[in-house]
Order: structure tokens, then sequence, then C-alpha cells
């Protein structure tokens, strides 16, 4: 690519860091930089300061790297755009022309960009299990999230989910009620200590879902010849099949993908998921997912820059801004 060659800028920004790309709208992918540190959530929610702070020097590199001469186009997927992202919108568009001259930003919810990831710009639903877990479907004419409200109201069927589900047995065991599992005990007791001490070592930890989602690779591995553990994976797949139903277009041929680390776990969680997803979506296929969410952005910033995107507009999952004064 020579130094006169516009390209385009797509950006991952999730709870582990930012990820950054710097792409050839017809080549794709040249060069990625990465940093470890989420970008900052306060009072007015997504801090765009803190994001160009970091972005700034990436792109820098990046650019220099490639020989890109100029950006002409961005697409930026943010974890809590759809919640928190008020200061982003307002923002972020204006810093990107000021710094690099983007002059078309393309503002997505890190689920969105996750969904692009996997499906690309096609109909269908796709469930990001993690240590939350949330469903984003489209008809290409509206975008559908269920879920993502949280490990103490939602995001059933997640690492922290299980994880819960998983020590709640634990204790069970431990207090001789029903529902218990020896099993899960002994697993509990390996990796927090005496059961009367859990309470104390969790509730006031800030990363609570976290060490609940860490327990969750023990369910998984009990769940051979543990009854108790293999209710609960069998549980969390079907409330992984109601989000996804609950998104997925009833019409028309839509696909179906789950991602996220969740898929870690194996056959004691995909084969009872395999089995909810056909039940209750016949009409659409489960297909594996064909990227990640920064794949997912480096294809929206690409289809924008050339005048393709047939992505629905949502003022809080999807929004495009052109033109953007500083």
């Amino acid at each position: 690519m020579t130094g006169t060659a516009a390209g385009v800028l797509a950006v991952d920004s999730g709870g582990s860091g930012l990820r950054v790309v710097v792409a050839d709208p017809e080549r794709g992918p040249l060069a990625q930089r990465e940093s470890r540190e989420p970008v900052h959530t306060g009072d007015r929610g997504i801090d765009p300061g803190h994001l160009m702070a970091q972005l700034v020097p990436m792109v820098r590199e990046l650019t220099a790297e490639t020989g890109v001469g100029a950006l002409s186009t961005a697409a930026v997927g943010a974890a809590g755009l759809a919640t928190l992202g008020d200061a982003l919108r307002a923002e972020l568009p204006g810093a990107l022309r000021r710094e690099f001259g983007i002059r078309s930003v393309a503002l997505a919810a890190d689920a969105v960009a996750g969904y692009v990831g996997a499906l690309g710009p096609c109909p269908g639903a796709v469930v990001a299990a993690g240590t939350g877990l949330i469903a984003v479907g489209t008809d290409l004419s509206r975008w559908r999230r269920a879920d993502g409200w949280g490990h103490l109201l939602g995001d059933c069927g997640s690492g922290a989910w299980i994880g819960r589900a998983g020590l709640e047995a634990a204790l069970r065991a431990y207090d001789g009620r029903p529902g218990g599992s020896a099993g899960l005990l002994a697993s509990a007791e390996e990796m927090f200590g005496p059961m009367p001490g859990l309470p104390g070592r969790l509730y006031p930890r800030p990363d609570r879902p976290a060490v609940l989602a860490s327990f969750a690779p023990q369910v998984a591995a009990r769940a051979d010849g543990d009854p108790v553990a293999a209710d609960i994976l069998r549980e969390a797949a079907r409330h992984m099949a109601e989000s996804a139903a609950a998104v997925c277009p009833a019409a028309g041929e839509p696909r179906v993908s789950v991602t996220g680390g969740l898929l870690k776990m194996g056959d004691p969680l995909l084969v009872p998921l395999r089995e909810e997803l056909a039940r209750r979506l016949p009409h659409a296929p489960l297909v594996a997912a064909a990227g990640d969410p920064l794949a997912g952005s480096v294809r929206i910033a690409g289809d924008l820059a050339a005048g393709a995107l047939t992505l629905p507009s949502d003022a809080a999952m999807l929004s495009v801004v052109t033109g953007a004064e500083g």
C-alpha cells in the first residue's frame, strides 16, 4: 500500500483492553496493535478522552508501519456503548477527525461488532457467551437484543451464572440440603478454601463476575460423572437457546452462531446447546463464527468506506456519523 492510499481504522474496545487495526478496504487488515488497559468508565459513561489517549499513539505507529497515507473511515466496537455511550457518541467522531482526518465513523456496541464478525451482514442471531451473556439478532431492518443484564439480574447461562450455580450446589452439599454435589464441594474447597469463609472472600470483590466464572470450568470438568453438574450445564444451554430464540428472525433463512470463552467447555455444554437450539430454532442452522468482534469492526469499516453498509441503524446499537466536525 502506498503512502497516498486511504485506509480504514477498526477498533475493538472491551473489558480486557483495546485492539486496533489499520486495514485496506479491499485487502483487509494490514497491521494490529493492542493495549491491555480497558477504557475507563466514569460518571459520563465510557471516557472518550481515555480511549483517544490510548488510540492516538497506536494509530500513529500503525500508519507509519503500513505506509497508509490517510484514514477515511473508522469503526469502533465498544463494550457498554448501548447504555454508557452518550459521551462517546458525542465526542469521538470529532476527535477522530481532528487527529486523523477521519470523516465517517461507525460506532457499534461490542455485541453488534461480534455479530458482524461471526455472521457478517446476514440475518440471524449471535449469542456472545463468556463471563457475561448477551444475544443479538437482526432481520436487517432492526436490531434485537436479549439478556446482557449483568450477573445480578441476568446473564443467564454465562460463565458467571454457571460458576454461581456450581458454588450453590457446593454449599448445598456442605449444608446437607437436597441438590448438592459432593464433587463440586471438593472442587470449591480446593479453589476457595473452607466453605464458611466463601461469602467473606467473594462478596467484597469488585470483580465478582470474573471470580464466579472462574469456577465454571470446574462444573464442566465434573459434568461427565456428576448429575448435578451436568444439569447445571443443561440449564445453561437452555438459557442460551432461549436468548437466541428471543432475537432470531422468525422468517427467512437466518443463521445462529455462538461465540465467547464458554465454547472452551466443549461437549458437556455444546452437546445440550446444539440440542436446545435445534429444538427452538429448527429454521436457523447453527454455524461456526467466521471471526471475532475485531473482525466485525474491520468489516463494518470496510463496508462503510465502500458505501456498502447494509446493517440497520440504531441509536444505541449502531450509529454512523459522516463529515464529523471537530
